[in-house]
């Protein structure tokens, strides 16, 4: 029986082969480069029609978050655009903690991911389009340490600050698929959520905080190993150039309600994270917070309030992370907005899990919310 082959060698591939006989095949997730991080996989499969494969991706005990891989089932498509589910299981004593994807693909081809991976292709063809939409004017930011643009595309006439970013973590790709959902609302001239927001507020966007970590197939870092998300109090342009140009542009323009968009590995539902233990809290501030959480709860259901984090006491907050920092530095409303890698288990989809068009209408729910909030 001839061998499969596996191929990782491309925009956001990860994964070492150890073995293959005939259509099973041992793997391991490479680490991010200069770090112990490592969750993403995305990889290709070739010489597979007609037999059913035996994917085993092992030492996953190791890996950043291992209480993701139980009732996690692994993303896979035969022609890269719609991302089904394949049947996964997970033995922790198996090799150190095992994965074990089986698949019987219809063609010769088949990618696996952790989820849907969103190409830095896709991300420039989304950038120019926004970017030549009447009313939208583009940024670039900064450089990453790769040369690679920090792009910020900027729309609306009013008062109120709004920062919207996402991919900080580069693994969690569903935070650019819910981007792209956003953008298409807010550039739909006959969409009233979008023509509101525009009217009521100046909008800032960053699609993907992080470029390099991107095409690298990381999780959760930059180009240096450096995970954003713990830069914002001291930035630096010799760590994480990334976050000190968003941050130094947010200081020109002043924040008044940000949403950090993310991916949690875990927990199977969609949650916010907020600022409850930063020094100057108030209850005004949290109220602000608390009315956009409650408004988008009603508007969907997947969203829910019964599972998240747990909820940091008054000045304990780390101040590191990005909402913490812009709550504190601002006095703006701000949220760490999460999606599950796995599904919503509160509302199951067993074909696709959580996928790119649930992030994308999440995105449209996010929005509408925001337009509420603006008129409490």
């Amino acid at each position: 029986m001839t061998n499969i082959s596996i191929n990782a060698a491309f925009d956001s591939g990860n994964i070492d082969v150890v073995s293959i006989n005939g259509a099973e095949a041992t793997l391991k997730i490479r680490k991010d480069k200069d770090s112990d991080f490592n969750q993403w996989f995305h990889f290709r499969v070739t010489g597979a029609e007609g037999r059913e494969l035996v994917l085993k991706i092992v030492n996953l005990e190791e890996s950043a978050y291992p209480q993701g891989w139980p009732d996690y089932q692994a993303c896979v498509s035969e022609d890269r655009d719609y991302w089904g589910r394949a049947s996964s299981s997970y033995d922790a004593n198996e090799n150190g903690g095992t994965l074990t994807i089986r698949y019987a693909p219809a063609s010769d081809i088949a990618w696996f991911a952790y989820f849907a991976p969103y190409s830095m292709e896709r991300h420039h063809d989304l950038v120019a389009e926004v970017a030549a939409t009447e009313g939208v004017s583009y940024s670039q930011l900064g450089t990453t340490f790769e040369g690679q643009p920090i792009d910020c595309l900027t729309m609306g006439e009013g008062d109120t600050k709004v920062w919207l970013y996402a991919r900080q973590h580069p693994g969690e790709s569903m935070a650019e698929w819910w981007m792209e959902g956003a953008l298409e609302v807010l550039c739909d001239p006959a969409d009233p959520v979008g023509r509101t927001l525009r009217q009521k507020c100046q909008l800032h966007i960053v699609p993907n905080c992080n470029p390099d970590g991107s095409c690298r197939g990381h999780l959760r870092t930059n180009a240096k190993g450096v995970n954003l998300n713990r830069e914002w109090d001291n930035p630096t342009a010799e760590k994480s150039p990334e976050v000190l140009a968003i941050r130094n542009a947010m200081d020109k323009t002043g924040v008044d309600f940000a949403m950090d968009v993310h991916g949690d590995e875990a927990i199977a539902a969609v949650f916010l994270a907020g600022f409850e233990g930063i020094p100057s809290w108030s209850e005004e501030q949290g109220d602000a917070y608390a009315a956009y959480r409650s408004i988008l709860e009603r508007r969907t259901p997947d969203f829910q309030t019964a599972k998240g984090y747990s909820i940091a006491a008054k000045g304990t907050a780390n101040l590191s992370m990005s909402t913490n920092q812009l709550a504190e530095r601002f006095g703006a409303c701000s949220m760490t907005l999460e999606m599950p890698f796995k599904d919503n288990d509160d509302l199951p989809d067993t074909a696709q899990g959580w996928s790119p068009e649930r992030s994308k209408l999440l995105a449209r729910d996010c929005l509408a919310s925001l337009v509420e909030w603006l008129e409490r």
